[in-house]
């Protein structure tokens, strides 16, 4: 029977050869694109307008055949030091890179990728987090208010550094009164900063009034405004001729019954008239 000391030694080299074996099985999937240092998720990156950041991602080849790889990075100004590397077998490969802040970038966070691709098309990517730094600004206008149709045209611009999510209320009022009160709703959009986006409002509007039509569009941190427009309805053309006709018709209608009216009155007023028949007599 074995010891309990040389079971616990054969356990440990067990162990041990299992450990060993593991960098075998990663070696057998290919290489690989990580940021550099190891441990870290993705890139990160902050910094003010115009400044520009700097920071490295490794090509990992633990296979024993060598590899080159084409690197490229999107979404946001990215600048490798090398757009191809060839790595050896079971070799690392840092590439530095930089990150060029635009002059002006509104504060708030962006993302970019840098990938690698290899020429069996095997591709890796890395995320890249930029945060770019200052003031937080939120203002918002409301823009070429119209009314068409049946319906109301407008822009909402973001003039401040934060994407918004805008809410919109619409009030209308007429020679008689309200005419029309919708109470805020938040719109289905985001408006980045900086942006301009086209909107309309479904609207029935009245077909006779002189109509004054107001927008009020807020968002979370205080942004708001209001536009204003002054219209005035009334009937088409053809309606109107239609209606116009149509009177004129009822009203001629009308003359000609009371004529009818008075000249049979006349009639029954007039005394019956007597005529002497021709007998051929004469006195």
């Amino acid at each position: 029977m074995l010891s309990t000391a040389r079971v616990l030694r054969l356990s440990c080299l067990s162990l041990l050869a299992v450990l060993t074996a593991a960098p075998a099985a990663t070696a057998a999937e290919g290489w690989s694109l990580a940021p550099a240092g190891g441990g870290r998720p993705a890139c990160y990156a902050e910094g003010e307008p115009g400044a520009t950041l700097q920071d490295t991602v490794s090509v990992t080849n633990p296979t024993t055949r060598p590899v080159t790889v084409r690197l490229r990075g999107t979404g946001v100004p990215i600048t490798l030091a090398a757009t191809a590397v060839h790595v050896p077998a079971r070799t690392r490969a840092d590439i530095p890179f930089t990150v060029a802040v635009p002059a002006t970038a509104a504060p708030g966070d962006r993302a970019g990728t840098i990938a690698a691709r290899a020429p069996d098309g095997r591709e890796a990517t890395v995320r890249l987090r930029l945060r770019v730094k200052g003031p937080e600004l939120t203002a918002l206008t409301v823009e070429h208010l119209a009314v068409h149709g049946d319906r109301i045209s407008y822009d909402l611009v973001n003039r401040g550094t934060t994407p918004l999510t805008p809410s919109l209320a619409v009030h209308a009022t007429g020679v008689l009164g309200t005419r029309l009160d919708r109470a805020p709703r938040t719109l289905p959009v985001r408006l980045p900063p900086g942006r301009r986006l086209k909107l309309t409002e479904p609207w029935h509007h009245p077909a006779l009034d002189a109509v004054r039509l107001r927008l009020t569009v807020t968002a979370p941190g205080g942004a708001q405004d209001t536009a204003q427009v002054s219209t005035r309805f009334a009937p088409r053309p053809a309606a109107a001729a239609t209606a116009g006709a149509l009177t004129a018709g009822v009203a001629l209608f009308l003359v000609r019954h009371r004529r009818r009216r008075r000249d049979d009155d006349g009639r029954a007023a007039e005394p019956p008239r007597t005529e002497a028949e021709l007998t051929g007599a004469v006195m």
